[in-house]
């Protein structure tokens, strides 16, 4: 009888010749459970997904309520549904009072894909730009944005009026124009390796896009949710975008994604041509209330205001010749070393030891921490242990 992996190399499409191969029978907190029973703490949160805690009590007890009243029953903005009213309003009672309609899909891609729409339609311009190293996706659209062309260019060809920017590059502003339908850009970038721009930069940023007539869509589908110290990333530039993109964070472990807008820029899809946007299981019910309880609970254990601590404690003890940098905000974070193979081999030892990290599509010489934001003073310094023995082992 083939054993799981077997089943698993045979049957589910892969996406690379050597997956982890772990498998895990549960989730609780901080931690992940193997098949012998060993547990394993998660310092990646599912890659930013579990801000809350793997399977915390009141996201689940929101998923099991749901489930048995309703799941699907119509294609998305037909049907009345509260858990989808429910999470809209409490969204828009904790961002800026321009940012007040929410159009719910399933993922973070699907969210840029429809934002790509909405710029488009609502400024009836064609051009984007996006930023060198950003990542917002792997579907056709949001690929279309990624500024990495190893990863895109066996896809070509791919949409086009796509114009790429330097990220914290003041200068490169000017490439914004009038024919410029939305700026896309991540808050903090996350797959080139956490880096965070200047408050002046995206001044500058927010300063242009008015001038120009275009939309600045602020992703923050990895720093979204508590994750970089504040409830959004935005909020530390003082700035607010046109459209907001959420997802990963934002379910509890359910699979959600949304866009956020004006209500007046929402509303341009709705007529020429009606149904501008359309999605069957977008803000699907038990999704939804998956959603409101993640945000009741950042907002009710106050999760976000020991984040910018979190961290600072991280970067303290994270000390070695051998990692050249510690970046990031809050508990978003990457340990830099001289290469991916060092950094690799360091990844699959504290692994073996019951750590979870991983690395980052476009900054591969460096290890990406950004565990639940539960995760306490004890938790961290086990953490730091694991990971400055493994170095000290192979550096």
């Amino acid at each position: 009888m083939l054993t799981q992996r077997q089943l698993f190399l045979q049957h589910n499409a892969q996406t690379t010749l050597e997956p982890l191969l772990l498998e895990f029978t549960k989730a609780r907190g901080m931690y992940l459970y193997d098949t012998a029973g060993k547990k394993h703490m998660d310092l990646i949160a599912g890659i930013g997904v579990s801000n809350v805690g793997h399977c915390h009590p009141s996201v689940v007890a929101a998923v099991k309520e749901q489930a048995e009243s309703y799941m699907h029953i119509m294609v998305y903005g037909e049907f009345v549904q509260s858990p989808q009213v429910n999470f809209a309003k409490a969204l828009a009672d904790v961002l800026p009072e321009q940012l007040n309609c929410t159009y719910f899909v399933n993922s973070g891609a699907e969210a840029v894909e429809g934002a790509m729409k909405l710029a488009k339609r609502y400024t009836d311009r064609a051009e984007i730009v996006a930023c060198h190293h950003s990542y917002h996706g792997s579907t056709q659209g949001a690929l279309s944005l990624m500024g990495n062309e190893e990863f895109k260019q066996a896809y070509r060809p791919l949409l086009p009026q796509v114009k790429f920017i330097r990220y914290n590059v003041l200068a490169d502003l000017e490439l914004i124009t009038q024919e410029t339908a939305a700026v896309f850009i991540e808050t903090i970038q996350g797959e080139a390796g956490i880096r965070v721009a200047d408050e002046a930069y995206f001044k500058a940023l927010r300063e242009r896009c008015t001038a120009t007539g275009t939309l600045l869509v602020l992703d923050e589908i990895q720093c979204g949710f508590g994750r970089t110290g504040k409830l959004f990333g935005f909020e530390h530039f003082d700035i607010v975008p046109d459209i907001l993109l959420l997802a990963k964070g934002i379910g509890g472990g359910m699979p959600i994604g949304a866009f956020v807008s004006s209500r007046e820029i929402m509303l341009s899809l709705t007529t020429n041509p009606i149904l501008g946007h359309i999605t069957t299981f977008g803000g699907h019910p038990v999704s939804c209330a998956a959603g409101l309880a993640t945000l009741a609970t950042i907002l009710s254990e106050d999760l976000v205001s020991g984040v910018t601590q979190k961290g600072e404690l991280f970067k303290q003890l994270l000390k070695h010749p051998a990692i050249k940098e510690v970046r990031g905000i809050g508990l978003m974070m990457a340990i830099e070393f001289e290469s991916f193979e060092l950094n690799k081999k360091i990844i699959d030892a504290c692994i073996a030891d019951g750590l979870i990290s991983d690395w980052f599509l476009h900054c591969s010489n460096s290890m990406r921490i950004a565990p639940p934001l539960i995760i306490s003073k004890e938790d961290i310094e086990w953490a730091c242990k694991v990971i400055l023995k493994n170095i000290e082992a192979l550096a």
